[in-house]
């Protein structure tokens, strides 16, 4: 389902992600009746503006909140004017799964939106890259600092959502090579023993700065809040 406030807005993003073989049960045009449709329709992802009615402050962000605790098999994806990244933070602190944000000019690159919108479908995530540059400016000083330049890179685009396949080819290097900057990530900043895949997501929750309320979300074994 799709949540703007904008009516233009909206009717080229139903059109967007129609195109590309989504079926859009429902709209909203204010955090109130996406919450009223995504209760009624169960989505399995929802689009959501940032600032909506009545207002246009965070209305968005504390629907995607709700939905999150209180319908977690639906995907959230964010979608900003400008790049807010404590609104980015806030979503990913309880967990990562099905959750993006990114800015509303990404929609006019369909090809990237449409793949954005797929991996968020599945349980991935998709960050855009001007927040992970912010959040890199942010985070100057702290274990980070322990990184090689390729190895922040290649922190920056997990932090984006994006695959081994995906990281190798916007860096136009080997898989293998992405493997092993990987390991050399998790290896310096010291994070627990777990499954490779729980520890990758540690990672850039550490990179974001949620990594406390994040980590012991994401603890092996931990269920989400009831509904």
């Amino acid at each position: 389902m799709i949540a703007e406030d904008s009516v233009l807005l909206r009717i080229g993003l139903v059109k967007v992600v129609e195109m590309a073989g989504f079926e859009v049960v429902a709209e909203a045009g204010d955090a109130q009746e996406l919450l009223a449709a995504v209760g009624e329709h169960r989505p399995d992802l929802a689009v959501v503006d940032v600032r909506m009615p009545p207002g246009f402050t965070d209305e968005g962000v504390r629907a995607a909140l709700s939905i999150r605790r209180n319908s977690p098999g639906t995907a959230v994806l964010m979608l900003s004017q400008y790049v807010e990244e404590r609104y980015a933070a806030d979503l990913l602190a309880t967990n990562t799964s099905g959750v993006g944000y990114l800015l509303k000019q990404r929609v006019a690159d369909v090809e990237e939106f449409i793949e954005a919108l797929r991996r968020v479908a599945a349980g991935g995530t998709a960050l855009d890259p001007q927040v992970v540059a912010q959040l890199l400016v942010r985070r100057a000083s702290d274990p980070l600092e322990r990184l090689t330049a390729r190895e922040r890179d290649v922190l920056a685009l997990m932090a984006e959502g994006r695959s081994n396949a995906g990281i190798a080819a916007q860096l136009v290097v080997s898989e293998s090579a992405v493997a092993k900057h990987i390991n050399n990530i998790l290896a310096k900043l010291d994070l627990p023993k777990a499954d490779a895949d729980h520890r990758r997501v540690l990672a850039v929750l550490h990179f974001l700065g949620v990594g406390g309320q994040g980590a012991s979300a994401l603890a092996p074994g931990h269920q989400p809040p009831a509904p």
